[in-house]
């Protein structure tokens, strides 16, 4: 019954953060409390009270203001390749959610032990297949152990800490998806960790959409480009098989599949799989950074079942050959993303000067 009744009083509550409620309302002056903390932070640093770190090279954050999962991994991944392709050396630091890091930071890049998502965490598990990364909640530590590993690193992606203001940065992604900033208000009466106007500072804001075409997407900022997720692939967790996603529909369209999505908001990846017309009869959800065992399984009823790429990073020990990986490809409604990125790191005084 307790655990019931938190998961009630937790569904109420991301309820009202999207459209406002008597709880949210209830919750508002505490909310009060944390703006003044976030100023007073924000005070700080900017008038240099506080003690800051500059990495010695480009610092890019890819972030949020909105509590919870948003979808920030996809876009690094393809800001590492897009990047390694304008001729840069990305390496990429973490804070390691859902993992006890120690005192000193870790750091991987490939797929063995040391990158396994219990090492790691599971979104720097999947990072490191495309590039160097160290993890540390001290994000000076994790660039250091990163150089230190890496020296050839030339420009710094961040997964998260856009609140982590000890670390200079560069250039400043903030990631959002449909539910943009909810309520308005910051927690606990609100998702936001930071005030709405903050998206007014940062250079970027990528909006990931969950369904909406990007040719009808409606920015609010002139800073503001749509995102979308397109599966490009499914890989078979027990032999590392992939297929396109017309060789797996071709393959498999008689089978009997479920999905499951244990990310921020796992809505978002079962729309993705509509895109592709499968017969899904059941869609899972399960809480953001899950742990799966393989009883999870056990109970699912189907012939395949299908995950995220993050879900999968947990998952390649378990002893199921129904388990399939869809990967995805983030597609922008500004072509020239990326080339934007490029010409801001061109802009810097390290590059101007020469």
């Amino acid at each position: 019954m307790k655990k019931s009744r938190t998961g009630a009083f937790a569904q109420s509550l991301q309820k009202q953060w999207h459209q406002g409620g008597l709880l949210s309302t209830l919750l508002t002056p505490a909310s009060w409390l944390v703006r003044v903390l976030v100023a007073v932070k924000s005070y700080l640093y900017r008038k240099n009270l506080k003690t800051v770190y500059r990495a010695p090279c480009p610092v890019i954050i890819v972030g949020n203001i909105y509590v919870g999962g948003t979808g920030k991994t996809p876009l690094v991944i393809a800001l590492v390749q897009a990047l390694r392709k304008k001729g840069f050396t990305p390496g990429v630091i973490s804070r390691g959610y859902g993992v006890d890091i120690g005192p000193q930071a870790r750091a991987a890049f490939g797929a063995n032990a040391s990158a396994s998502a219990s090492q790691i965490g599971d979104e720097p598990s999947l990072i490191a297949k495309y590039a160097p990364i160290s993890v540390h909640p001290q994000r000076q530590q994790a660039v250091e152990k990163l150089l230190a590993t890496w020296p050839t690193t030339d420009i710094i992606i961040s997964d998260d800490g856009l609140q982590h203001l000890k670390l200079l940065r560069d250039i400043e992604i903030v990631v959002q998806d449909n539910r943009r900033t909810g309520n308005g208000k910051l927690l606990p009466a609100g998702p936001l960790r930071e005030p709405a106007s903050r998206l007014k500072e940062v250079d970027f804001i990528i909006t990931n959409l969950k369904s909406t075409p990007l040719n009808a997407f409606q920015a609010e900022f002139k800073h503001e480009i749509a995102m979308t997720l397109e599966p490009v692939s499914l890989t078979h967790l027990a032999t590392g098989r992939t297929l396109t996603p017309a060789q797996f529909i071709d393959e498999y369209k008689n089978q009997h599949m479920a999905a499951i999505a244990g990310i921020g908001q796992p809505d978002r990846f079962f729309a993705t799989l509509a895109q592709l017309q499968l017969k899904i009869s059941k869609t899972i959800p399960f809480p953001d950074h899950y742990t799966y065992r393989a009883n999870d399984f056990k109970a699912i009823n189907a012939d395949l079942i299908l995950m995220t790429s993050k879900d999968a990073s947990k998952c390649h020990a378990l002893a199921d050959t129904r388990l399939w990986s869809v990967n995805v490809e983030p597609h922008f409604s500004n072509p020239h993303f990326f080339d934007l990125i490029e010409e801001k790191i061109r802009q810097l005084p390290l590059y101007s000067s020469n």
